[in-house]
């Protein structure tokens, strides 16, 4: 969305509904989508609509990837953890499309990685608004992999990503702003879009597919505070699903921008990821960004998310001040100030929930035996 008049990009907020469901045991069943799916449902009310009752602004889920269903489609994909798989947003126009493939293609193959599949996402807009519809994008599945060495391709695969989105911003493309990576992991996936809660699985047939499995679903429901939504700014992001406005991003984001010069995990070797946080984002996908770097630099998902998030200053105040200690000793950003603030995150091994501000975000936690 381009800043026209009153509008402006740097004020996107979120104010949603998010929910995680895990198989503590790791086993995966399409019950525990299905009950992801549900939950979601639950939530239709902490989702928003315009003008347009049928336009919501925005659901989605973060699945592990499931390897069998992509199996029965034919895609002779490798053994689970040796290939990554990623959902894309594309323009309709056929040639930026095929143009914007051959640069994930030919990245891909500096990063000895290969591009050995593109699928397209079966999808039902019969029940999108106009708006929706309108931009609606050409969606694809991504699978790369390294089918000539053991390395890791986790790293690998967030670096592809970044260096593809940086190619494309600075491109000529007349279509560039209408790509987006959606999620490119070797244990995760992300269905998403300018969808309802109720919309999301009947936009997506795969997700009532017997065969689509997963230990963990962690679902979103957007209510795009005072400003507009759009495909991409659907949540969950690559980690992280947000409930909650996050009242210091300017700040945030200005001191991420200072220390990027700081910034240089030896995960990443030279490469050069600046700038890490995208621009023209909302104030969730920002924390996302950052929260990423840090995981993919290195550090574990629980350490990252608690130096970003502070933690509830009534309840825990000993413990917030020796967070803040550990944050000021480690020389990275200030706290992510939020009074109303709910997170769920997820990388496909890991799921952590952590409340931030005064905590008075309801959130509530129950573990099932049956799932």
């Amino acid at each position: 969305m381009k800043n026209i008049g009153l509008y402006d990009s740097r004020y996107e907020h979120d104010a949603c509904g998010v929910g995680l469901l895990v198989n503590v045991k790791g086993g995966k069943s399409h019950q525990l989508v299905e009950k992801g799916l549900q939950v979601l449902e639950h939530m239709v009310h902490r989702g928003a609509e315009g003008a347009d009752p049928k336009s919501g602004d925005g659901a989605g889920i973060m699945v592990q990837i499931p390897h069998e269903f992509i199996l029965l489609q034919g895609i002779p994909v490798p053994e689970k953890g040796r290939y990554g798989a990623g959902m894309v947003f594309l323009p309709k126009d056929r040639d930026s499309r095929e143009m914007m493939l051959d640069m994930i293609e030919r990245e891909a193959m500096e990063l000895g990685l290969s591009l050995i599949a593109v699928r397209d996402v079966p999808t039902n807009n019969e029940m999108l608004g106009e708006v929706a519809k309108s931009t609606e994008p050409v969606i694809k599945q991504i699978f790369v992999a390294d089918t000539e060495s053991e390395e890791p391709v986790d790293i690998r695969l967030y670096l592809l990503r970044r260096a593809v989105e940086k190619r494309i911003a600075s491109s000529a493309l007349p279509s560039k702003d209408d790509f987006y990576i959606v999620s490119l992991s070797s244990k995760i996936l992300v269905y998403k879009g300018m969808l309802s809660s109720l919309q999301l699985r009947y936009y997506f047939p795969d997700l009532m597919h017997p065969h689509f499995t997963t230990a963990m679903a962690l679902v979103h429901s957007r209510f795009s505070t005072n400003t507009f939504p759009t495909w991409p700014l659907a949540q969950p992001f690559r980690m992280l699903g947000h409930n909650g406005e996050i009242n210091t991003i300017q700040s945030n984001r200005l001191w991420m921008k200072a220390r990027e010069c700081m910034l240089h995990p030896k995960a990443f070797g030279e490469r050069d990821l600046t700038p890490i946080i995208q621009a023209g984002m909302s104030d969730s996908a920002s924390l996302d960004n950052v929260l990423e770097f840090f995981v993919m630099g290195g550090m574990s998902l629980p350490h990252a998310l608690a130096m970003l998030v502070p933690a509830i200053i009534q309840r825990r105040p000993l413990r917030r001040r020796h967070a803040r200690q550990e944050r000021t000793a480690s020389g990275t950003l200030p706290d992510y100030q939020q009074r109303y603030g709910s997170s769920c995150v997820g990388n496909g091994r890991a799921a952590v929930r952590r409340i931030g501000g005064e905590g008075e975000r309801p959130s509530a936690s129950r573990q099932n035996a049956a799932y």
